[in-house]
C-alpha cells in the first residue's frame, strides 16, 4: 500500500496536489498571454526541472540510478507533461473549451480503472460513488452553452487520450515505487526527461531559446513550480494510497481553479453552476476518503 502510516495522508496530500495543480493553471493563463504554448510549456518543464536537481544534494541517493524502475519513471517522462498537455491544447483547438474539458474530466475514470485493473486495488461503493460524483460536478463545471459541433470525429480522441496518459503516468509512478519509494526520484526523472523531450522539439521547430524570456516568462516559471510541487504532493499520495482513491481527489483541480478564479484572481464569479458542482465535488470527495 505504501509507507504512510496515516490513513488521512493519501487524502490530504491529493487535495494538495489539485490545488497546486489550479494555481499552475492560473498562472498558466497569464504567462500564455503573451508567450506561445509550446515555448511555455518548455519553460514550465524546464523550471520544475531545475527545482528537483536543485535539492538532490539532500534527496537523491546513488542507488536508485541501478533501480528497474528508473524505466518506468522515465516513461512518464515521455509523455507527461509534454505530449499529455500538447494533445489537451489540440483537443481545445478543435472541439473548443467546452467538449475538450468536458472529455477531459472523465481523467479519473482511467485512474479508478487502472488501479482495480492493473495493481490490483478494490473498488468500494464509497469510490464509485464519489468518482462520480467529481466527474458530475467537473462536467458542470466545465460545460457552456455555446458549443459548435463543427469538429471531425477523431478529435474526440484527444482530450480523451490525454486524460488517460496522466492516469497511465500515475498507475506506472504507483507501480515504480512499489520497489523504489521516493516521490522525489519519481518526479527528478520525469520532468528530466520531458524537458529534454520539449527542448528537442523546441529546437525541431526552429525556435530560438532566447525567445521563451518575454513577459510571460516569469509567470511560466510560477508554473513550473507549483506543477512540480504538485507532482511531489501526488507521487507521495500514490506512495501511500490508492490510485482508485487518489486519482478522483486529484481531478478535482477544476473547482479549485474556479475558487481561485473567484477569490484571488477576480476573474469569476458565484454563479448556481459553481454552486452545484461544489455540492456534487465536495461530498463526493468526502465519499472517496471515506474508502481511504
Amino acid at each position: 500500500m505504501g509507507s504512510c502510516a496515516n490513513t488521512a495522508a493519501p487524502v490530504v496530500l491529493a487535495i494538495g496536489a489539485a490545488f497546486l495543480f489550479a494555481l499552475g493553471i492560473q498562472f498558466t493563463r497569464k504567462g500564455l498571454r503573451h508567450i506561445d504554448s509550446r515555448t511555455g510549456t518548455l519553460v514550465s518543464i524546464g523550471t520544475a526541472a531545475l527545482l528537483y536537481w536543485a535539492v538532490s544534494p539532500w534527496l537523491l541517493e546513488r542507488h536508485y540510478w541501478m533501480s528497474p524502475a528508473i524505466a518506468l519513471f522515465a516513461a512518464i517522462g515521455l509523455f507527461r507533461p509534454f505530449l499529455s498537455s500538447n494533445l489537451s491544447m489540440a483537443g481545445t483547438r478543435y472541439l473548443g473549451a467546452t467538449i475538450s474539458s468536458t472529455l477531459a474530466s472523465a481523467s479519473p475514470v482511467f485512474g479508478v480503472a487502472l488501479g482495480v485493473l492493473l495493481l490490483g486495488e478494490y473498488l468500494g461503493l464509497e469510490v464509485a460513488f464519489g468518482t462520480a460524483a467529481i466527474v458530475t460536478g467537473v462536467v458542470v463545471l466545465s460545460w457552456r452553452d455555446d458549443v459548435s459541433r463543427a469538429w471531425p470525429w477523431w478529435a474526440l480522441t484527444l482530450p480523451i487520450g490525454a486524460a488517460c496518459l496522466r492516469s497511465v503516468a500515475q498507475a506506472f509512478a504507483k507501480l515504480g515505487m512499489e520497489s523504489l519509494p521516493s516521490p522525489y526520484f519519481v518526479g527528478l526523472v520525469g520532468y528530466s526527461v520531458s524537458f529534454l523531450v520539449a527542448a528537442a522539439d523546441h529546437r525541431w521547430r526552429g525556435a530560438a531559446l532566447h525567445t521563451a524570456f518575454n513577459r510571460g516568462c516569469g509567470w511560466l516559471v510560477l508554473t513550473g513550480a507549483s506543477y512540480g510541487l504538485a507532482i511531489l504532493f501526488l507521487n507521495s499520495a500514490l506512495d501511500c494510497g490508492r490510485l482508485s482513491v487518489v486519482a478522483p481527489i486529484v481531478a478535482c483541480a477544476p473547482l479549485f481553479t474556479l475558487l481561485l478564479g473567484v477569490s484571488l484572481f477576480r476573474e469569476r464569479a458565484v454563479t448556481g453552476r459553481v454552486v452545484l458542482a461544489v455540492l456534487l465535488v465536495v461530498p463526493g470527495v468526502v465519499l472517496v476518503s471515506m474508502d481511504s
